[in-house]
């Protein structure tokens, strides 16, 4: 007798969370702040490593000191130094570009990021105490086509802020 009521109450609640799952649904990131940068292994320099924090809510930009090879199991850990807000204000489009499909992929790892020396990029959201990270590979042949215009984007940003 039980089960058809809960079937009856249990049915429609449970709607939403099965169809909230589509791969387009994910909002786009609004307050939440975005790490992003890139890394390569075979590289000598200050510049082989840039991860910058953009912090919507504070409206800062701010630039990673420690510059250390991200985990592939780990968010990143840095410290960060503020940068201008003509930096903030380059890189603010970006946490809108974050594709809704990354943003429910369950994957750390995507393609092979730097697995021929050629770099990686990192990218991690924050929101609500929740940190989710991913690392990305820069070769488009090893991503997927949803990715490629959000790699380009990460790619240009990163330059304009060197």
């Amino acid at each position: 007798m039980l089960k058809p009521v809960l079937l009856l109450v249990a049915g429609p609640l449970a709607l939403p969370a099965i169809t909230a799952c589509h791969k387009n649904d994910a909002p786009p990131l609004s307050d939440d702040t975005l790490i992003f940068g890139s890394f390569y292994g075979e590289c000598a320099g200050e510049g082989c490593i840039e991860m910058y924090r953009l912090d919507p809510a504070q409206q800062t930009l701010a630039e990673d000191t420690v510059d250390k090879y991200p985990s592939f199991t780990e968010p990143y850990r840095g410290s960060y130094v503020p940068r201008s807000q003509a930096s903030y204000r380059r890189a603010f489009p970006l946490r809108q570009q974050v594709p809704a499909q990354l943003l429910n992929t369950t994957a750390n790892v995507i393609g092979q990021p730097d697995a021929g020396d050629w770099g990686g990029y990192y990218v991690e959201t924050s929101h609500n105490g929740i940190r989710r990270f991913w690392l990305i590979d820069t070769k488009k042949s090893n991503l997927p086509t949803y990715l490629h215009a959000f790699t380009d984007s990460l790619r240009v940003h990163i330059q304009g802020l060197k």
